[in-house]
């Protein structure tokens, strides 16, 4: 059976996995980790940092109708499209 480890261990773990640039694979080999545990831990860590984000904000959207003609016109800066050589 192995040993259960505490929040600030695995969290500081999950951490130093994000930063060193290797696969979850090869971190958890040099570390001595099972796999399956360390992509646990990166998981929680990951969702916990979502759940602390910031949360969206939506702006407010006015859908206008298309103009009755067909033609449409790119405008790149303020010249048309057929203007740009």
């Amino acid at each position: 059976m192995s040993k259960q480890v505490e929040k600030p261990e695995w969290a500081r773990i999950a951490e130093a996995f994000e930063a060193s640039g290797q696969t979850q694979r090869e971190f958890a080999l040099a570390r001595g980790v099972r796999l399956s545990t360390l992509q646990s831990w990166v998981y929680r860590r990951r969702r916990a940092a979502t759940a602390r984000a910031e949360p969206v904000r939506l702006l407010p959207v006015q859908v206008a109708t298309a103009p009755e003609t067909s033609e449409s016109v790119l405008e790149v800066g303020n010249r048309p499209a057929n203007d740009v050589p």
